[in-house]
């Protein structure tokens, strides 16, 4: 609870006439700027610090969103960052030793392995790794597609073939009953 909350609960009766806090839209702004990249705070860590509740940041963030704006996600789940988030990272992380960038990874909720990752996928030029997932199964995908066109193929020759033999091997039958002589045999 946040310390406004518990402020307004104590001194309202219990919460019975609980007073909104108005917040301006230039602090709304700053507020969610926090949240965004460079500096990816987490919506518990903006609301702690700045005293505005975590339904608060979420339904800003909702809004902003439905509105059309690209809001972060803020989910410490490493695939979710783009390029340009892990880049800034990993530069951010670069000159730091390794007691700061324990501390550092703390705050942003990473690994130092997540970031020596990414700087040896920068390095290296690959591409990320939900990215190539996305490729392969893309790519799996088309081939069952082709397998699958390549196997009625083959099944439409091989009825085609037996339907061919099938009339080869009636008409030399016909031919030996009647006793006639093929012209192409």
């Amino acid at each position: 609870m946040s310390p406004l909350r518990f402020f307004l609960k104590k001194h309202t009766g219990g919460g019975k006439r609980l007073i909104v806090p108005y917040y301006s839209p230039e602090r709304r702004a700053a507020l969610l700027k926090m949240l965004l990249p460079p500096l990816n705070l987490s919506m518990a860590e903006v609301s702690r610090r700045e005293g505005v509740s975590e339904m608060s940041l979420s339904n800003w963030r909702k809004q902003l969103s439905s509105e059309g704006n690209a809001v972060s996600e803020n989910t410490p789940l490493a695939e979710k960052w783009s390029a340009e988030a892990r880049f800034a990272v990993v530069l951010e992380a670069a000159g730091l030793s390794e007691i700061d960038l324990g501390e550092y990874c703390r705050r942003k909720g990473l690994y130092p392995e997540q970031i020596k990752a990414w700087r040896h996928s920068f390095i290296t030029g690959q591409k990320p790794e939900k990215t190539q997932q996305k490729e392969d199964r893309e790519q799996s995908r088309k081939d069952k597609k082709r397998i699958q066109e390549l196997e009625r193929e083959l099944r439409r020759k091989d009825k085609a073939l037996a339907e061919t033999a099938a009339l080869l091997v009636l008409r030399k039958k016909l031919n030996d009953y009647w006793g006639t002589v093929d012209e192409d045999s």
